[in-house]
């Protein structure tokens, strides 16, 4: 299995250590490679080492909005610990793994429960890895597990998941999705329903214990856990713990607010759509909705165009500096359930 710079008491990763394979590919041919057919999960990006600046934005990101984060860590985890007996608590790698490391913290300070949490992979179109689910459910029962992920965009992975438990058959597991952020409607718990900037998304492997995309492709045979691989070298730039710690040392004085728990709405769907035929986009999958995933076009995709909300400028720093960085246009959307969302062009 993969060794990553989070405390192994805090996760276990039931990937396949694919470190030494070469899977990184330039942005122009990955993008066009992705928008041709292939598939994402078959190669990587070159993974984004943050320069000084940059870091220093999210250093101040981080500890103006860690009280918040806290905050919304607490709701969601105490809505989980209403909801299920003994909760094992599932990540999807690798955005969703810091959020469940800190739900895992919170239940430990605030309850002293420590909580099973593993990391797995789901990949959009390719499904959940059923051999992650094989070995979990060895050795938990289905009804305890929830998954957990940071943010909702238009709920792509939501979808996936659904299906992916579906075909699974095992009727006692659910394809329930905590969030910390909701804004597209699409998880089952959410601490919110506002597009709130989480800092771990500002950041790729260096947030996420050095650990790239989940990776599905020809090396992974029969046995084998989905892969990624661990960017040891980035190591004097990891802010993995600094984030952790960050937010955690904000759980004593945290009042959590209530959770929200309903049945996902994908109510989000349709500014996506408005978005995609206003802009000429030939597939709904180049919009990509929420704070969370238009930091990521930006990171490591060719983007088009950064929508903002207006009113939420403010709140938008790292995305403003990240596109200004790139060349990118920022255009102001008010009509709109997210703060932002990012065009990625066609090629």
């Amino acid at each position: 299995m993969l060794s990553s710079s989070f405390d192994p008491a805090e996760v276990t990763w039931l990937l396949t250590d694919l470190s030494g394979a070469d899977l990184e590919r330039p942005l122009a041919e990955r993008e066009a490679r992705m928008q041709g057919g292939g598939h994402y999960a078959e190669v990587l990006p070159v993974e984004y080492e943050p320069g000084p600046a940059y870091l220093e934005l999210f250093e101040s990101l981080t500890d103006s909005l860690a009280p918040r984060i806290a905050e919304l860590v607490g709701a969601v985890t105490e809505l989980v610990l209403t909801q299920r007996k003994q909760p094992v608590l599932v990540s999807l790698a690798r955005a969703g793994t810091p959020v469940g490391v800190l739900m895992r913290r919170w239940a430990l300070a605030r309850h002293g429960r420590a909580l099973p949490h593993y990391s797995i992979s789901i990949v959009r179109d390719r499904g959940i890895d059923t051999l992650a689910l094989d070995h979990l459910l060895a050795r938990h029962d289905a009804a305890d597990v929830v998954f957990v992920d940071g943010w909702t965009g238009k709920g792509a992975i939501t979808t996936e998941l659904i299906e992916a438990v579906t075909k699974y058959d095992e009727p006692r597991l659910r394809p329930d999705l905590a969030v910390l952020a909701d804004p597209g409607g699409c998880a089952t718990y959410a601490g919110t329903r506002e597009d709130v900037l989480l800092p771990s998304a500002c950041l790729n492997a260096t947030v996420c214990g050095l650990v790239s995309r989940t990776v599905l492709n020809d090396l992974i045979g029969p046995g084998m856990f989905h892969g990624a691989k661990v960017y040891r070298e980035l190591a004097p730039v990891d802010r993995t713990a600094r984030f952790l710690d960050a937010v955690s040392s904000c759980f004593a004085g945290a009042v959590a607010p209530e959770g929200i728990a309903l049945a996902p709405t994908f109510a989000g769907l349709e500014t996506v759509r408005r978005i995609q035929r206003e802009h000429g986009l030939p597939s709904w999958h180049l919009v990509k909705p929420s704070i969370g995933e238009t930091t990521r076009v930006l990171l490591r995709r060719q983007p088009r165009l950064v929508l903002i909300r207006p009113d939420r400028r403010a709140d938008l720093g790292h995305l403003l500096a990240l596109a200004a960085e790139r060349g990118v246009p920022v255009v102001e959307d008010a009509d709109m359930p997210y703060a932002a969302v990012g065009l990625v062009a066609p090629v």
